[in-house]
């Protein structure tokens, strides 16, 4: 288990736990506006999924996944510069995903991001791992 700065699986892309995943699916989510469309597309997918399901339309419930899936996808390739953490992890993933909505909501969710970027000793300006990796290979 990686531990940095006492945040256990900071950059553990192969955690033992869920507890010890969430500090990773955190760091895969550091920019706000791939926050902001995980959880619009989260919700927009519940209640696509939820209306279909109350008026029996299967498509409304085929489309859920899509409609949470491919926004939040689309983020991280072009906005995070990473790949989903469900490609690793799905069901931890799929789980994460509405952990992070609900500490959206109650608004715990800025102490765990910003618990993450001090343990990955990130500035303000740094946005996303890939900006901090792009300013230390013009360092070196």
């Amino acid at each position: 288990m990686d531990v940095t700065n006492g945040v256990p699986g900071v950059n553990a892309p192969d955690p033992n736990t869920y507890e010890e995943f969430w500090p990773y699916y955190v760091s895969q989510h550091l920019h706000p506006a791939t926050r902001a469309i995980h959880v619009g597309a989260t919700s927009a997918a519940v209640v696509c999924g939820a209306a279909g399901f109350v008026f029996f339309n299967p498509l409304l419930v085929a489309a859920a996944p899509v409609i949470g899936y491919g926004p939040a996808f689309a983020s991280h390739f072009l906005i995070e510069k990473n790949k989903p953490a469900s490609f690793g992890h799905p069901v931890w993933s799929f789980r994460a995903d509405f952990r992070q909505v609900r500490k959206f909501f109650t608004g715990r969710l800025e102490a765990d991001v910003q618990q993450v970027r001090k343990a990955l000793h990130l500035r303000p300006e740094q946005r996303t791992l890939a900006e901090a990796a792009k300013r230390h290979l013009r360092a070196a």
